[in-house]
């Protein structure tokens, strides 16, 4: 389904970014792999092939950087078809509840998260301007859209920050005006908000957050990437706009 696309992905060797690497070589694509995580990055491209991956290091809150990751993405496969915004920058303070919360680490969190998809978004959409199209994809959450339910982390050392819920609605929010602002311009811009993947956590919030859920619960990774291919590939091509919830029915 992605034959001769070639495909940027920030976050790219992440738990969810990884994962849409894989699948993108394994629909026939290229990947432009970029991370803060040099090792992991380095990694998941002799994993993949270097006939088929690069890795570049990238700071998506940095303009010059992100340029340099588009520059070197394009030197090395000929054109950027899309682009998967996946990066999870997080301060130190990321965690912390709504009481404890203190503004340096706020301002971190909302800085280098939203911050960084609007700064990443407009080096896309500038360089799509000039290639003259291009499709970019936003990773926001079901948190992004609906309240979370608290409940589900008792008796657990997790927690919900309030500044994940304004970031990733804000995320939406980006996508839709920006497929609005580049209305014309053979540019789309999509988002989908997955619910919880698994990654290690405790038994009870398992339990709890499964049961909302209508058949598997909470999700691998792997779960998201019909959706991923779907978007990247040509029969999406009139979906612009659009924020994808893919929760295994966690918000009805």
């Amino acid at each position: 389904m992605l034959k001769g696309k070639v495909v940027a992905i920030t976050g790219g060797a992440g738990l969810i970014g990884g994962s849409f690497s894989r699948v993108v070589v394994k629909n026939g694509g290229k990947v432009i792999i970029g991370d803060i995580a040099i090792d992991k990055g380095e990694e998941l491209q002799d994993e993949l092939g270097i006939d088929n991956v690069i890795f570049i290091k990238v700071n998506t809150s940095d303009v010059t950087s992100i340029d340099n990751f588009l520059k070197k993405g394009e030197e090395r496969f000929g054109k950027i078809d899309s682009a998967v915004h996946c990066a999870y920058p997080r301060s130190d303070q990321w965690g912390a509840s709504f009481e404890e919360l203190k503004m340096e680490g706020l301002k971190d969190d909302l800085f280098h998260q939203l911050g960084g998809a609007i700064l990443f978004s407009q080096r896309l959409v500038l360089y799509f301007r000039k290639q003259g199209y291009g499709n970019l994809i936003h990773v926001s959450s079901i948190q992004g859209v609906f309240p979370p339910k608290f409940d589900h982390y008792q008796g657990t050392a997790m927690g919900s920050p309030i500044e994940y819920s304004a970031i990733k609605s804000g995320i939406v929010s980006i996508t839709r005006y920006l497929a609005k602002y580049c209305k014309d311009q053979n540019i789309r811009v999509n988002c989908i908000s997955p619910g919880g993947i698994l990654d290690g956590q405790p038994k009870v919030f398992l339990e709890k957050y499964n049961s909302a859920c209508s058949s598997k619960g909470m999700m691998d990774s792997q779960d998201l990437n019909g959706t991923i291919v779907y978007l990247l590939s040509s029969f999406s091509q009139y979906v612009n706009g659009q924020n994808i919830i893919i929760d295994d029915g966690w918000s009805l």
